[in-house]
């Protein structure tokens, strides 16, 4: 399967990639990783990188890493569209209080828009 990682700079994003990096290591499923800026994020895109970088050298995944510009949703759903990948995988959904899952915005862009498969990572 053809897997597109779609990372912005958070806390979930890193939980995100581990995660994603076992299942690919344990299916073999063919991957890239997009990383979309997000202004309020934790790390910058650089930062991302890097970290990407790092974690798949550590793991020993072979990845593509591509970096899209414009608003994050859209540039993801676009990209794993345009591209003809099997699945978009993304963090994403906190718990409220009263047990409920809270999506962010770029979240709740990709599932509602995305025409291929989406995999939500909690």
């Amino acid at each position: 399967m053809h897997v597109l990682l779609g990372l912005e700079g958070s806390d979930e994003s890193l939980k995100t990639l581990e995660k994603t990096l076992d299942r690919v290591q344990e299916v073999g499923d063919e991957l890239t990783v997009a990383l979309v800026g997000k202004p309020e994020a934790k790390r910058s895109v650089e930062e991302m990188r890097d970290l990407t970088r790092d974690h798949l050298e550590t793991e020993g995944v072979d990845a593509d890493i591509k970096v899209l510009d414009g608003d994050p949703g859209s540039a993801l759903v676009e990209y794993a569209e345009a591209e003809g990948f099997d699945q978009l995988v993304i963090g994403g959904g906190t718990r409220s209080p009263m047990g409920k899952v809270r999506l962010g915005p770029i979240t709740e862009f990709v599932l509602l828009n995305a025409t291929i498969t989406v995999k939500l990572v909690r």
